[in-house]
């Protein structure tokens, strides 16, 4: 069997390693991949947006399987080419994937399918958001409307930041195109998980919850992030309240798809954000999330090829899907300067003696080998994962692993899961909005 991963990062590395551990010993190849990631796939050089170079890779390796990282080739219509061409595919439609792809488009689903979601106004004209914000409570949450790599969301505590955000985002072009368009948000307190589920389009399975770390520091301070670690899964979710998300969030979003001609097939992600017992959407995404995945995979019991085979052919039940006991961490080594302009280019030492440790995985995501060495080469590195029998075991032996890693400048938050640690019936990081 072959497998065509798309996506070089972090993430990619954990579904790679996910899909080698296979019974199948599938052959796995990688675009584009990156060093470690090479350890256990043939990485080939085609960028994940180039369309036009995967669909003819995947034709001329008669690709029996491509499962889809980022959310870009989502977005852009890559699963639907695949599956034109008749190829097995994991991941969603352009149509569906326009639940990441658009946060406007997102409100209005989740308003037609009375999906529970902090209020927000959507504006065009950053004059007319100036003059909106001006007359809000604070702090307020800023959102990019379309793709920015997971940055493009601002919590401001003051009107000068918001000001400041917009002009940033609509005037000066921060993110191109992605923040000519605006989400100003409520602002929700409470605890911010990550509730993941994979879809066949009617059969929805979730997967363990977790939970991201999303500020650069410790303690919440600074910008937010792609993600700086976390944890899965997550004390305060009980099978109540994964049983209420399940019916309150993911049942009636791939109904109303459904219902408006748009059928989901792949990794559905819900950001929430849990105020007195009650699940709000903050966001959802058309693909796994990053640093979650690199938690949440290591606990999978299952065939995790199985799932993605059962997914890409509508054939997905909820046996399917097992989990070992216990938990898992991942802690994200950053570079110095990330995420405002990290440097790169920084030899990387000690990952074979963090990966010899029991129950760790190095997962690269900023990675390249240059002159023969492994350097830096991007504002996430590594993301250190360990499974453990407990949370404090797992949070343990990441961050031993992760202090046998260097390189000048690396950076990584050393309060992973303080808070679940401290306050078991709590779920962890307050206050923060994807």
């Amino acid at each position: 069997m072959k497998i065509l991963v798309i996506g070089g990062g972090g993430r990619e590395h954990a579904l790679v390693w996910a899909l080698a551990r296979s019974p199948r010993r599938p052959v796995i190849f990688a675009a584009p991949g990156n060093p470690g990631i090479g350890e256990l796939a043939r990485c080939v050089p085609i960028a994940a947006d180039d369309l036009d170079g995967l669909v003819r890779f995947v034709e001329t390796e008669r690709i029996d399987l491509t499962v889809i990282g980022p959310e870009r080739p989502l977005v852009l219509g890559l699963a639907d080419r695949l599956r034109a061409a008749g190829r097995a595919v994991f991941g969603p439609s352009a149509a569906a994937a326009r639940i990441e792809g658009s946060k406007h488009y997102a409100k209005t689903v989740m308003e037609r399918a009375k999906i529970p979601t902090p209020a927000a106004m959507f504006f065009e004209d950053a004059r007319r958001a100036v003059d909106y914000l001006t007359q809000q409570p604070l702090p307020i949450v800023i959102k990019a409307d379309g793709l920015a790599q997971g940055k493009g969301v601002v919590i401001a505590s003051s009107h000068r930041e918001a000001v400041e955000t917009v002009e940033q985002f609509m005037t000066a072009k921060r993110f191109g195109e992605a923040g000519s368009r605006l989400l100003i948000e409520q602002f929700l307190s409470g605890d911010e998980i990550t509730c993941m589920a994979v879809t066949d389009g009617r059969t929805i399975v979730p997967l363990l919850p977790s939970q991201d770390h999303k500020r650069v520091a410790d303690g919440d301070q600074g910008p937010n992030t792609g993600g700086m670690g976390a944890y899965a899964p997550v004390p305060a979710v009980s099978p109540v309240l994964l049983a209420r998300i399940e019916a309150t969030v993911f049942r009636p979003l791939i109904a109303q798809l459904l219902a408006e001609g748009v059928s989901y097939q792949g990794l559905l992600y819900a950001g929430l954000m849990v105020c007195g017992g009650d699940p709000y959407v903050l966001e959802f995404n058309c693909r796994f999330g990053d640093p979650e995945t690199q938690a949440v995979l290591p606990l999978l019991k299952s065939d995790f090829v199985q799932v993605c085979e059962a997914v890409a052919h509508g054939r997905l039940s909820p046996a399917d899907v097992a989990w070992r006991e216990g938990s898992a961490a991942c802690i994200v080594m950053a570079s110095e300067g990330y995420p405002e302009a990290p440097v790169t280019g920084r030899p990387i030492r000690g990952i074979d003696e963090a990966a010899a440790l029991p129950g760790v995985m190095v997962f690269h995501a900023g990675t390249a080998i240059r002159d023969g060495r492994l350097v830096t080469d991007g504002g996430r590195v590594l993301g250190v994962a360990a499974r453990g029998t407990t949370l404090p075991a797992a949070l343990d032996e990441a961050y031993r692993a992760a202090a046998l890693i260097q390189f000048e400048g690396k950076h990584y938050r050393r309060d992973i899961g303080v808070k679940a640690l401290r306050t078991p019936a709590a779920s962890g990081i307050t206050g923060g909005h994807s």
